[in-house]
């Protein structure tokens, strides 16, 4: 008796279709450029994840270098003189402060600074 594929292989494209519901054209038509579409999209989100937490990295850098520079510092001086006062606030935390709080965020420079 021969076996027959077709609602395995009708489930696999079902399944591919519901993933690439939201694409144009034929990356949510045809089986194979579906696929590939899939997969890169794939790539595409891991990469992102890791691009992500670059970018919020590199934008708290920022804001504390701004906010430390309008007070006479450099960002990598301030960021010495934090290690040693013993300070340990991470730059999530800096960055919330410098936008949300800055009163808090110059009562800490001004430890820094006497420290130092």
């Amino acid at each position: 008796m021969r076996i027959k594929r077709g609602i395995s292989t009708h489930a696999k494209h079902k399944k591919l279709f519901q993933a690439t519901k939201g694409y144009r054209m034929t990356k949510r038509r045809l089986v194979r450029t579906a696929k590939q579409a899939f997969l890169h999209s794939g790539e595409y989100a891991f990469a992102g994840r890791k691009n992500k937490k670059r970018d919020f990295r590199r934008l708290w850098i920022t804001r504390i270098g701004e906010a430390v520079k309008q007070r006479g510092l450099s960002y990598s001086l301030f960021m010495n003189h934090l290690k040693k006062a013993n300070i340990e606030i991470d730059r999530k935390t800096l960055s919330y402060l410098v936008t949300e709080q800055p009163e808090v965020f110059g009562r800490i420079i001004d430890n820094v600074k006497a420290v130092n």
